[in-house]
């Protein structure tokens, strides 16, 4: 991004006990962002979140936040809000108080806490349950009541740590909108832990895909999601088929990968050496299925329906191919009924376009 960082996260290492939990990452984010660390358990994107919150200090490097080092700032001190997984609402409080709470140990006067309760009440759409307990709340109105009083002392930096993890799946996709609304609205930077893929891609930016303290890759969820930079990117986000091969021709508009089971021909050149081994990428969305052999050398192969998952818009296919490899390949039913369903068994020829794919070299 050219935008001027915000936030920099620079060449900060965590170690612990000679294990690096954190392992000399750098991070620019703009002011205004919503930023995701995306990764599975252990990755150290918790413990990152931890030192932008100064419950951990770096071993090595420096965080700062719009121009002011966070390194000797304890935690209390430090223009920041984080809002945990669990709401660690206080339940004997109703939401009007657990929103005026940090309020009032700032010391603010009761007139300017009324002030802004009710506009962070307002703000979340929650005014007629002021006087309720979280009890008596839904998880999602619970997780609202979390924000507004993570808002409420108007902090430089948001932190979230796996905001809609207590949600179940619609609730949570619904929310997932409305927590991004807010947040634009309120316009404060935000950084987000998820490990839920799906949460990164609907709410950020911009995602950081992490693995054993590293980042891999960053950018907006449709590039990295379209353009992975390393298998394990490809691996992690979303659903992939990687193919093992090598780059049997390199031209300067196009280059073909031999793998077990096709030839790929893709579109572009990689400027790579004749006889490398590579790896292609295809998503099972850009692949077709035809009873019908397509024509051609490249970008197809014939395989037997092994197992269908019917998922309501979409079904996946999961084909077996001659070497013994899988494919799967996902089809919208754009029809209620095919004229012509596949079913287990079928032979059938998967084929994709020569932009498909995305050749992996590590």
């Amino acid at each position: 991004m050219t935008t001027q960082a915000y936030l920099s996260v620079e060449d900060v290492v965590k170690d612990f006990s000679g294990v690096k939990a954190v392992n000399h990452v750098s991070l620019d984010i703009a002011k205004g962002e919503i930023f995701a660390l995306l990764g599975s358990s252990g990755c150290g994107k918790t413990t990152l979140l931890r030192m932008l919150a100064g419950f951990e200090t770096p071993t090595s490097g420096r965080i700062v936040l719009d121009g002011v080092s966070l390194s000797e700032m304890e935690p209390y001190s430090r223009p920041i809000n984080m809002m945990f997984q669990s709401y660690a609402l206080f339940p004997h409080l109703s939401v009007w108080d657990n929103i005026a709470f940090g309020l009032r140990r700032e010391g603010m006067a009761k007139d300017r806490i009324a002030e802004r309760v009710e506009s962070m009440l307002k703000l979340v759409q929650l005014g007629k349950y002021a006087k309720r307990k979280p009890h008596q709340l839904s998880g999602g109105q619970q997780q609202r009541v979390a924000l507004a009083r993570s808002l409420a002392k108007r902090p430089q930096l948001l932190l979230l740590d796996e905001p809609l993890g207590a949600l179940d799946k619609k609730l949570r996709e619904e929310t997932q909108i409305e927590l991004v609304n807010i947040i634009r609205d309120v316009g404060v930077t935000c950084v987000m832990v998820t490990h839920d893929q799906e949460e990164a891609m609907t709410m950020a930016t911009r995602i950081a895909v992490m693995s054993e303290g590293r980042i891999l890759q960053v950018g907006p969820p449709a590039d990295v999601y379209e353009t992975p930079a390393t298998r394990f990117v490809a691996d992690f986000i979303g659903n992939v088929n990687l193919m093992d091969g090598q780059l049997t021709v390199d031209e300067a508009d196009h280059c073909v990968i031999t793998c077990a089971d096709c030839q790929h021909h893709v579109g572009h050149g990689i400027t790579g050496s004749l006889d490398m081994a590579v790896s292609v990428a295809i998503r099972p969305e850009k692949i077709a299925l035809s009873r019908e052999a397509p024509g051609g050398a490249y970008n197809c192969v014939q395989g037997t329906i092994r197992a269908t998952a019917y998922f309501g818009s979409f079904t996946v296919f999961h084909l077996s191919l001659a070497s013994g490899a899988s494919l799967k390949v996902s089809v919208n039913n754009a029809e209620r009924h095919r004229e012509d369903p596949l079913n287990t068994g079928d032979v059938v020829w998967a084929h994709w376009s020569d932009s498909a794919h995305v050749v992996l070299t590590q």
